[in-house]
């Protein structure tokens, strides 16, 4: 009985945690350059002295889908969309260099370019900074040009170069903030490969109505372990007025 209540403690804490990651998914289904999750589930024999009598249910890391989400065309000059497997490099809250596909670019009052989640967009030489400007256009090599206010069309100048690198897809990990690192700590390598669709948006890689069928299947499984552990609960009740009626 004991067994019984094990296996379905256990299992349903994976359904948990894979529903809270499912969950997450749906939340970020219209995120620009999302990336699903999902947990791999298994079932792991309990080692230790005496028979092999345990098994333990148990969600693997979390892992990210990496394929790419689908392009829409927007029309706003700030807009980017990255085609091939690129990142763009930005400002995590430490101040250190993470990795996003996120494209919904917006230049703050400060001239700062910033990606929709409000990170810092990398450049050359650190946060991409945007001086005062009547147009500012996107290359597709990631090259910010503006025209300086006040001047004519004859002045577009490059200000800086968005920072595109290439992660190595074994070593890719989301952290808690959404943005990915490589699990070695190295950072991305600049590639000149990599090309920006200007007006244009990359949407999440999120499949709602997958999403919305595993939600269904993991809270049926959820609400199987649970029934599991009721019935263990039962039978060692029934034990108990046994013993008592002899």
């Amino acid at each position: 009985m004991d067994h019984m209540l094990y296996v379905g403690m256990t299992g349903a804490r994976a359904m948990q945690l894979a529903q809270a990651t499912n969950a997450n998914n749906l939340a970020n289904a219209s995120t620009s350059g999302f990336r699903a999750d999902f947990h791999q589930l298994m079932a792991e024999a309990v080692t230790g002295p005496g028979l092999a009598t345990r098994v333990n249910a148990v969600a693997g890391e979390r892992a990210s889908q990496l394929q790419a989400g689908p392009i829409q065309q927007t029309g706003r000059e700030l807009d980017v969309a990255i085609t091939g497997e690129g990142w763009l490099a930005v400002q995590d809250g430490q101040g250190k260099e993470a990795y996003s596909r996120r494209g919904d670019l917006q230049v703050t009052v400060t001239g700062q370019l910033l990606n929709g989640a409000g990170q810092p967009v990398l450049g050359e030489n650190g946060p991409v900074s945007i001086p005062p400007h009547s147009s500012l256009t996107i290359g597709r090599d990631g090259s910010v040009s503006v025209i300086p206010l006040g001047q004519g069309a004859d002045t577009l100048a490059v200000v800086d170069r968005i920072k595109l690198v290439t992660l190595d897809q074994s070593q890719v990990i989301k952290g808690n903030d959404g943005l990915m690192r490589q699990q070695d700590d190295k950072p991305g390598e600049v590639s000149a490969a990599i090309g920006l669709q200007s007006g244009s948006l990359e949407g999440s890689n999120v499949n709602t109505v997958d999403a919305m069928v595993n939600m269904i299947s993991l809270s049926r499984s959820y609400e199987m372990q649970v029934k599991m552990m009721q019935t263990a609960k039962d039978m060692a009740d029934t034990g108990t007025r046994l013993m008592r009626l002899e």
